[in-house]
């Protein structure tokens, strides 16, 4: 169930290396199965931040039942993979946390 969304400008070597990484992140900062875990990854993206094309990213990290106390925490770890992975600055980057109600999160003809 949760959803890790990369958007960047920036192109990555090995999408795979990095999708994979990112997925076992997830589901070890917020202590799930990696079963669940949807990592999403759009590169290359026509973006800009400060008023500048340099490499940036935003990140949208959705889960179920998200601890409120921990978002900075959850940052601060997303920034810096974002940083190691595909080189991008940390502070060129919006981190965006979403922890929806059980009845709005699909999966397998359900909801949680």
């Amino acid at each position: 169930m949760p959803l890790l969304r990369i958007n960047t400008n920036t192109t990555p070597y090995n999408k795979d290396a990095v999708i994979k990484q990112a997925s076992a992140l997830v589901a070890d900062m917020l202590d799930k199965s990696e079963d669940y875990v949807m990592i999403v990854l759009d590169t290359g993206m026509s973006m800009s931040f400060a008023g500048s094309t340099a490499p940036c990213a935003l990140i949208e990290l959705k889960s179920l039942g998200m601890d409120e106390l921990k978002t900075s925490e959850y940052s601060a770890t997303l920034c810096d993979l974002v940083h190691d992975l595909l080189g991008v600055p940390v502070d060129r980057v919006h981190v965006e946390f979403v922890s929806p109600e059980r009845h709005m999160w699909g999966w397998n003809r359900t909801t949680f």
